[in-house]
């Protein structure tokens, strides 16, 4: 840690002390409950402390990944060299008439609650996603019949540079599980939904509903990143899991979720590496009996353990 003494001390220039953390243990920021340490972890608290850490690294030439809710990432058992920033502190909520503002790391369940409370309709397919706002944004996330491409009006983002720049829906290029924000590797500070006025029961009573859906039919009991890999085209690849009869095998402590082959859980105090082998493991076995490549939907950072 020697070497991040110069960073550490220009970065209190910046924010504050006890939003930096040093070798931060990954596992307690992610979803999956998996990951090494990071040399240095910051939560910063407004978009300005978010352009000048980025712009610092680029100057002092420190690599940096940014991560939201981290509910969508595997950070490897091996930690990550450099600085992790956390956009779980920008969080705020507006809504002006129909449109409501959202942070990078408010949530995007929190998202479609204010939604509700403000009988705005277009959010309520996110009500039980775990993912940030920047994540769901970068990833366009979608589930049931809803995703991020159909209600986005605009975002704020940062360039590799640290430079604001805001664009439009066309400019964001939302596709399947991507976006220009990973394309060009840019990060998402605010998004503007465009939403409708509705019947609030009406609302109220379709997030119920998927709610219960989610409930009855994810392990959501256990550590996940939600559903695993992306949909292959023509097909769906909790499907051809199931129809492999991996629902339920497991490396170490992880699991092909048994309740949701789609998932791979961390039911017994899995390792990355263990996650990782299970991922290779399935995707072995779809492509040998199907013949069909399987792509993970989750992020993997960081550095294999030593």
């Amino acid at each position: 840690m020697k070497s991040f003494n110069k960073l550490v001390e220009k970065l209190r220039e910046i924010i504050a002390e006890e939003n930096i953390e040093l070798e931060a243990e990954m596992k307690n920021y992610t979803s999956f409950r998996v990951g090494g340490p990071a040399d240095v972890l910051v939560t910063p608290t407004s978009k300005k402390e978010v352009s000048d850490i980025i712009k610092l690294c680029k100057n002092e030439k420190i690599p940096f990944y940014i991560i939201g809710n981290g509910s969508n990432i595997i950070v490897k058992d091996g930690g990550i060299r450099g600085l992790v920033i956390k956009l779980s502190k920008l969080k705020k909520i507006t809504i002006e008439e129909d449109k409501l503002i959202g942070e990078a790391g408010a949530t995007l369940s929190s998202a479609s609650i204010a939604a509700r409370e403000a009988c705005l309709t277009g959010l309520e397919f996110a009500c039980g996603i775990p993912g940030s706002i920047g994540g769901a944004l970068a990833m366009n996330a979608g589930a049931y019949d809803g995703e991020m491409s159909f209600i986005v009006d605009s975002a704020v983002v940062l360039d590799i540079n640290g430079n604001l720049l805001n664009l439009n829906k066309e400019q964001l290029e939302l596709e399947y599980r991507n976006s220009i924000v990973l394309k060009k590797g840019y990060i998402a500070l605010e998004v503007t939904f465009a939403l409708k006025h509705g019947d609030c029961e009406k609302i109220r009573n379709r997030m119920n509903e998927l709610t219960k859906r989610r409930t009855e039919k994810q392990p959501l009991e256990y550590p996940s990143a939600g559903s695993t890999f992306k949909r292959p085209e023509g097909h769906y690849a909790s499907k051809l899991i199931q129809d492999s009869e991996l629902k339920g095998v497991s490396v170490g402590g992880a699991e092909v979720s048994v309740k949701h082959s789609g998932f791979i859980i961390n039911k017994d105090n899995a390792t990355a590496q263990d996650i990782l082998d299970l991922i290779g493991l399935v995707q072995k076995t779809v492509k040998t009996k199907f013949d069909v490549d399987l792509y993970p939907e989750v992020r993997i950072i960081g550095e294999d353990k030593k």
